[in-house]
C-alpha cells in the first residue's frame, strides 16, 4: 500500500480522495492549515496522520513529502486568488525537488481543471460562451498550472494531472468511468459529468497504477 501526503484533505474533492484511499488500505497523511479543524472521527482512523502544512510553501511541501510515496494536491483557491493554483504547482515541484536526487522522490498527482480540454466541436471548454468570469479565471489558472507542470521533466519530478469532466459534484460512487487525455469526455447526450466520488476513485486508481506519468488525463461517464 502507498504512503500518501494529501494537501486539501478537507475540501470537497480532497475529502473524497481521503476516504477512497483509506478504504483501500493506503496510509494517508492529511496536510492541512489547521489540524484543529480536522474532525476527531477522521483523525482517529488508524492509517491517517494529520499534520500542519501549506501547499504554497516549498519548504512545507518538502517536510510533508519526505518519506512518502505520493504527494496529492486537491488544493483549490475557493473564493481567493485563482493564481495561487500556479503557485501551488510550483511549490509542489520545488518542494519535491528539494528532497534531493540521492533517494526516491515521491510522485506528484494534482487535481486539475476541465477548462483546457477540447470539446467535441473543436474549441476548448473555456472558449465556450456564457462562462461566468470568476469560473473562467479559475479555469485559466488551472491551465497555467498545467502548462508549468508540462515544463517539468518527468525524470526529475514524476507528475500527473487529473482533469475532471465539465460537470463535477457530489453524488454516487459507481466505481466506473471512461478515460481520456486532452479531449473532454461526453456521454451519448453530449453531457460531460462525473461525481466527486468517482473522481476520487480515478485518482486513487492512478496512484495504484501509475498509468499517466508526465501527462494530464481526464475522466467522465
Amino acid at each position: 500500500m502507498a504512503k500518501i501526503a494529501l494537501f486539501g484533505a478537507t475540501g470537497t474533492i480532497g475529502s473524497r480522495v481521503l476516504h477512497e484511499a483509506l478504504g483501500r488500505g493506503h496510509q494517508v497523511t492529511a496536510v492541512v492549515r489547521d489540524p484543529a479543524h480536522f474532525s476527531e472521527s477522521e483523525a482517529s482512523v488508524a492509517d491517517i496522520t494529520v499534520v500542519r502544512g501549506n501547499v504554497l510553501d516549498p519548504t512545507s511541501v518538502s517536510q510533508a513529502a519526505a518519506g512518502q510515496d505520493v504527494v496529492v494536491s486537491a488544493y483549490g483557491p475557493g473564493s481567493g486568488d485563482p493564481g495561487t493554483l500556479v503557485g501551488a504547482a510550483k511549490a509542489l515541484v520545488g518542494g519535491v525537488q528539494a528532497l534531493g536526487a540521492d533517494g526516491p522522490r515521491p510522485r506528484v498527482v494534482t487535481v486539475g481543471g476541465a477548462g483546457s480540454l477540447r470539446t467535441p466541436g473543436g474549441p476548448l471548454v473555456w472558449d465556450q460562451a456564457g462562462i461566468p468570469a470568476p469560473v473562467l479565471a479559475v479555469m485559466h489558472a488551472h491551465g497555467e498550472a498545467l502548462d508549468f507542470l508540462r515544463t517539468v521533466p518527468v525524470e526529475e519530478v514524476h507528475w500527473t494531472n487529473l482533469s475532471p469532466a465539465a460537470g463535477i459534484e457530489p453524488g454516487t460512487r459507481t466505481g466506473t468511468y471512461r478515460l481520456g487525455l486532452d479531449d473532454l469526455i461526453v456521454d451519448e447526450d453530449g453531457h460531460s459529468l462525473i461525481s466527486t466520488e468517482d473522481y476520487a476513485v480515478a485518482l486513487v486508481d492512478e496512484i495504484e497504477r501509475d498509468a499517466h506519468a508526465g501527462k494530464r488525463f481526464t475522466i467522465g461517464y
